[in-house]
């Protein structure tokens, strides 16, 4: 059955023409905390250098103020890809250093927090859409808790020439049954400052005086305590296909759910406690590991544009940052995410169940507490089959995936980088998730906070020694200012109450 599978893959693989396998293009959206010398969340408004975060197609912010986003195009090699991702740490680290001493946190679990709503929401001017952005995220915050939104990873966009709705579809469900290789290979959040969890209940143990961790976690941030809750783990989504996807979002998005319904869309003052009472607020606050997505319109519903025009690319988003890393992923993690990725798309991919959908929830939980626990036992297709023995199949399965891009692109870089892969399966203590806690026992006397905040400093460091050219100055200073007078122009234009902006935005009938 085994042998019949990899024939299929290698001749779908061989029916690949290399201008195809070119034209994969990828993109990087980078989540940090701004963080003070001491490790301390950083409490100052986004810099005004760097433009408005409503409109700057390349800076932004997240859930926080203090979080900020950096987008890169897409792109059609790695190379390029961490080429325009560093150019943006570059701009950034420029403007900080401009203002004072602060740095970007190098690892998804963040950094010394404040109360929770000491935490500042993110702010995006007086429009209509700039205040929903701000008001979605109060609504976050009174939903999952401000700290959990804290939590930063990096997102890979990825897409291939001539492929469909329906060949993303099975992608994904590929990407959903072997997820847990990716967490186990690249995870690198394995132990937090004990303020995250402060008056949670949680299943981690003490590490030296401020540090709480697993033993043999890969990923926190991607289990029980990270982006996971308990009224989405009620919804079992659908990837057989859009339209059953698409079925399941709008149910998400159209049902009223009681606890958010007492928590109100206004508080007894008038002021905004979310954008609506449903199960989702709006499509961005549905946590899976992978999105399909499209670009689209100004004001334009995500999953009316799914539904209009179809999947344009997925977004890998369970991938931890890379502490060991100046720009949170390196060249090699990236071609392997090309890899797996079209290993997925070539695959053969049954229709998932509600069985296998919860299934998948289970391996993704003991994965991330549990991934490098010797002979971790996983269920799939309704059998066992341990965590090293399953990515051991699926990294032998990469190999002429890897041969085929090489030879594509020149080079041996995707061999190296399967093979670099199969080195840290065959010596577990090389994983990240592992170098976090040596480096913390080893260096730092088990204190999280202070292994996140040197390397935290060492990134600063390397990235501040190659500062920006000229010319990359120039453009960032012109998209800065672009992006401040087209806020301006949207702030000028709104000719709608914020109510009746908010009631027709989540209309159900912007989602067909």
């Amino acid at each position: 059955m085994k042998e019949l599978a990899m024939n299929t893959l290698v001749d779908r693989l061989a029916a690949l023409t290399p201008e195809r396998l070119r034209g994969i293009r990828r993109g990087i959206e980078k989540e940090s905390l701004r963080a003070l010398p001491d490790g301390q969340l950083a409490l100052t408004p986004h810099p005004a250098a760097l433009g408005s975060p409503l409109t700057h197609p390349r800076i932004t912010t997240d859930f926080s103020e203090s979080q900020l986003e950096l987008i890169t195009g897409a792109h059609p090699s790695v190379d390029a890809v961490l080429g325009e991702l560093t150019e943006i740490h570059q701009i950034v680290y420029r403007e900080l250093a401009a203002l004072g001493d602060e740095m970007l946190w190098v690892s998804s679990m963040p950094c010394r927090l404040p109360t929770d709503e000491t935490i500042p929401l993110g702010r995006y001017g007086s429009s209509n859409v700039g205040r929903a952005k701000s008001v979605y995220r109060m609504g976050l915050g009174h939903r999952y808790g401000r700290r959990m939104q804290t939590i930063s990873g990096i997102h890979y966009n990825w897409s291939l020439p001539g492929a469909g709705s329906d060949d993303y579809f099975g992608l994904i469900r590929n990407f959903r049954r072997n997820a847990v290789v990716l967490l186990y290979l690249f995870g690198a959040s394995p132990a937090v400052c004990s303020s995250f969890v402060a008056g949670r209940e949680h299943e981690l143990e003490p590490l030296g005086k401020h540090a709480m961790y697993l033993p043999h976690a890969t990923s926190l941030r991607m289990g029980r305590l990270g982006y996971q809750s308990d009224a989405q783990a009620q919804l079992a989504v659908s990837y057989n296909s859009l339209d059953s996807y698409a079925a399941s979002l709008e149910e998400a998005l159209t049902c009223p759910y009681p606890p958010y319904e007492a928590i109100g869309i206004q508080n007894p003052g008038g002021d905004y406690n979310q954008l609506a009472t449903t199960l989702l607020q709006i499509e961005n606050e549905f946590y899976g590991t992978m999105r399909p997505k499209r670009v689209i319109a100004p004001d334009e519903r995500p999953l009316h544009a799914l539904r209009q025009r179809g999947v344009e690319y997925v977004e890998v988003r369970l991938m931890d940052l890379d502490p060991f890393e100046p720009i949170g992923i390196s060249a090699g993690t990236a071609r392997f995410l090309d890899l797996f990725l079209l290993h997925c798309l070539l695959a053969d991919s049954p229709p998932d169940t509600q069985q296998e959908i919860a299934a998948l929830k289970a391996n993704q939980h003991l994965t991330a507490a549990r991934g490098r626990e010797p002979g971790l036992s996983l269920r799939r297709h309704g059998s066992d089959v341990t965590l090293a023995n399953w990515t051991g199949e699926l990294l032998v399965e990469l190999a002429p995936i890897a041969t085929v891009m090489d030879a594509a692109h020149g080079g041996g870089a995707y061999v190296e980088a399967l093979a670099k892969a199969q080195a840290m399966l065959a010596a577990p203590e090389t994983l990240p998730s592992a170098r976090v806690l040596q480096t913390m026992r080893r260096e730092h006397s088990n204190s999280f906070i202070a292994f996140a905040r040197q390397r935290s400093l060492q990134a600063r460091a390397a990235l501040s020694a190659i500062p920006p050219t000229s010319a990359l100055q120039t453009r960032f200073d012109q998209l800065a200012a672009q992006s401040v007078a087209e806020q301006t122009r949207i702030e000028a234009t709104d000719r709608m109450s914020f109510e009746d902006y908010r009631l027709e935005y989540t209309s159900p009938a912007r989602l067909g």
